[in-house]
């Protein structure tokens, strides 16, 4: 692996999880059950991202970051 696809990976993965910190922070906030969820599934998070894209459109796009980052990765 070379050094450039190390940083990107671990630049998008690390963008990953503050975004799912970010989503677990809007899913408690908006009701303590889907808090839950969120941590116990953490795809469920996202999920609930999509459905309220005006609690958690931010951490959404956040997301789409560290996607780009591991795309470019490989």
């Amino acid at each position: 692996m070379e050094a450039s696809s190390a940083v990107l990976m671990t630049f998008g993965l690390a963008t990953l999880l503050v975004s799912w910190i970010l989503l677990l922070i809007a899913a408690f906030e908006d009701d303590y059950a889907w808090g839950i969820f969120a941590v116990l599934l953490p795809p469920l998070a996202y999920i609930y991202g999509l459905f309220r894209l005006e609690k958690a459109g931010q951490s959404l796009l956040v997301a789409a970051i560290g996607l780009v980052f591991l795309f470019l990765a490989f």
